[in-house]
């Protein structure tokens, strides 16, 4: 079936890969809420196996996209392992960077007692 939106003919193929990516994107970006999260309090919240493994699935679903010419599944997941590659990395750094606060807190308390 083809149909006119906005002066644009678009016909179901197009329809069903534009429903797709848009469910993708949602379903990625509803992750990017958590990487603000990881940023002011830190990831203790987050294993880095749950991390793995959403990175090793969405990786596979590229794969799987890739092999059967399915582009919503390709940009999506795409996407999905570029926010948890990030998130992954941002866990790993407010790590250090808390455990150096808690060091420069204790060596400060340990200089106020002498």
């Amino acid at each position: 079936m083809i149909r006119m939106v906005a002066g644009f003919v678009i016909n179901t193929e197009t329809w069903i890969t534009v429903i797709g990516t848009l469910a993708g994107l949602c379903t990625t970006f509803a992750f990017v809420p958590q990487l603000f999260k990881i940023w002011k309090q830190g990831g203790r919240d987050l294993s880095y196996g749950m991390l793995a493994l959403y990175l090793v699935g969405a990786v596979l679903w590229f794969v799987y996209g890739v092999l059967v010419h399915a582009q919503a599944v390709v940009i999506t997941n795409f996407a999905t392992a570029i926010v948890i590659t990030i998130a992954t990395g941002m866990k790993a750094w407010t790590a250090r960077r808390d455990a150096a606060r808690a060091a420069i807190v204790a060596t400060v308390g340990a200089i106020k007692t002498v």
